[in-house]
């Protein structure tokens, strides 16, 4: 058998030993999300599946920022209930207590020990009072509160968009990555079936020991492109769960595919739909509305306002000695008496008939006095009811040093920035919309070139691997191959993925999942 056969014979068997697992074949493009190996010893035992949808209603529930969004709705409905409750009647219930201790209250700084008072003094009192209000405002209110809960309504929407985008575009990613690292272990295998091929053939005389030191260099190269492909994998993950707002679960699993078409929409129809669903514009609507009623509010205030109000109360006053009262009603009936006798010694002086038989009536009894003291017994709730009352009072504005105009000059200039603003989301909005539907259709073309590409470097990396085995190619050919190979299918990879992505943009700027 001559050398060069017997050397075809055994790289032969050489090749047919490993090519089987290292034959350049496709990387998947991970829409399918597959497990990859890793190059190193890391625990890679099967962890949850975790879908797209999956992962878009946990963020929906957890994502901080939306949440938020959420809490701020709350706010405008409880101002809007507010608003509505502006046509109620404010009513207000107080009750107070007073204890004065006995003695003589200064008057003007003198004391004035006529007016003093021997007795401890207890006091209560209560009031309900009642209030009602109405002007121009009692009636804007409640549009102007409804209009803000329907912007805060556009504004959960659209944040459920924001975080919907968020997500695709992160799992996408993550996809991305693992469609990368499964290609970097697919050069791996590949690099280490050259180096065996090159040491084979220097064992046989036919290849050079600078061969096999390019064939380590390339293994090596591959081993830590992996591996940082791999870490990248896995950051890219944390990112996502972040944005879900819940934590990273080990070796969790994205299985989400996607398909590359053409897409069979037009663009004046995503156009239409995105200027009525896009939660950025109506929520820019509902602030125009809200604003176009601030304007009318401001005018209002030219207004009259009706104000009424109306009152209930009572009060108790009792005397901490029970006998105070008793002794100051004996001291008015001794009074009465003396001064009854006074009179009857004058008329009897006249020559008129005595009275003195009357003024011997001035006394106080004992069923008297015991009403006295039940009398007294009022404290804390045996009020002395005080007459109902209710007044009406009619005020018209009529000079606040220009505050009005100013007020209503500044709703104005809202109202027109807020109509500014709308037509500033209309024209950005067309511009995305447009701008996401032309890259989508370019991308699906790309990715048709890139997958022909891929096919025609594979088919390259094939022969050239053919070659170097039998001796008609050198190393240095075989490298070249490699790394157009590599290169080719990165690039499919990448334009299969900018489709993904495109795709999801333009859902963002439509508002609403178009697949």
């Amino acid at each position: 058998m001559q050398l060069p056969t017997f050397v075809a014979a055994v790289l032969g068997a050489t090749w047919t030993a490993l090519s089987a697992s290292a034959a350049p074949a496709q990387t998947p493009d991970s829409t399918a999300g597959a497990p990859v190996q890793a190059p190193s010893a890391a625990d890679t035992t099967p962890g949850p599946v975790l879908t797209l949808d999956d992962a878009i209603a946990l963020a929906l529930k957890n994502n901080p920022d939306h949440l938020s969004r959420i809490d701020a709705r709350r706010t405008a409905s409880a101002q809007r209930r507010a608003a509505y409750g502006g046509f109620l009647p404010g009513a207000s219930l107080s009750f107070s207590g007073l204890y004065r201790q006995s003695g003589a209250s200064p008057l003007n700084g003198v004391s004035a020990t006529e007016f003093a008072v021997n007795s401890d003094i207890y006091q209560s009192s209560y009031s309900l009072d009642l209030t009602y209000q109405l002007n121009a405002n009692t009636f804007l209110n409640p549009r102007i509160q409804s209009a803000n809960v329907r912007a805060a309504d556009a504004d959960i929407a659209g944040s459920a968009q924001s975080v919907r985008s968020q997500v695709t575009q992160s799992y996408l990613t993550v996809l991305q990555d693992e469609a990368k690292a499964a290609l970097q272990d697919s050069l791996v295998v590949q690099n280490q079936v050259q180096l065996e091929l090159a040491k084979a053939k220097m064992a046989v005389g036919s290849g050079t020991q600078l061969d096999v030191s390019q064939a380590e260099v390339a293994l090596g190269q591959a081993r830590v492109a992996a591996l940082q492909a791999h870490n990248q994998v896995e950051i890219d993950k944390l990112r996502l769960f972040q944005i879900m707002g819940v934590p990273q679960p080990a070796n969790v699993r994205l299985t989400t595919q996607f398909d590359v078409r053409q897409p069979t929409f037009t663009l004046d129809s995503v156009l239409a739909l995105a200027r009525e669903r896009n939660p950025t514009l109506n929520a820019l609507r509902a602030r125009d509305k809200v604003a176009s009623l601030g304007v009318r509010s401001a005018q209002s205030q030219y207004l009259p306002t009706l104000r009424l109000d109306a009152g209930w109360g009572g009060y108790t006053y009792q005397y901490a000695n029970g006998d105070y009262p008793v002794q100051l009603a004996q001291q008015q009936m001794n009074q009465s008496r003396a001064s009854c006798f006074s009179t009857d010694s004058i008329r009897v002086a006249v020559g008129l008939p005595s009275i003195a038989a009357q003024c011997n009536g001035f006394v106080l009894t004992p069923q008297q006095a015991a009403a006295i003291r039940d009398q007294n017994s009022q404290f804390p709730f045996d009020f002395t009811r005080q007459p109902f009352q209710i007044s009406a009072i009619i005020s018209l504005p009529i000079f606040d040093g220009f505050q009005r105009e100013q007020r209503i000059e500044q709703a104005q200039a809202e109202r027109n920035n807020a109509a500014y603003n709308i037509r500033k989301q209309e024209l950005q909005l067309t511009a995305e919309v447009t701008g996401a539907y032309l890259t989508l259709q370019t991308d699906a073309q790309a990715v048709a070139l890139q997958e022909q590409n891929a096919a025609k470097a594979r088919e390259e990396l094939r022969l050239a691997q053919e070659k170097y085995r039998v001796g008609a190619a050198t190393y240095l050919d075989l490298a070249n191959a490699r790394a157009t190979y590599t290169q080719a299918e990165s690039d499919r990879i990448n334009a299969i993925y900018a489709y993904h992505s495109a795709f999801a943009q333009l859902e963002n700027a439509v508002g609403r999942p178009l697949r």
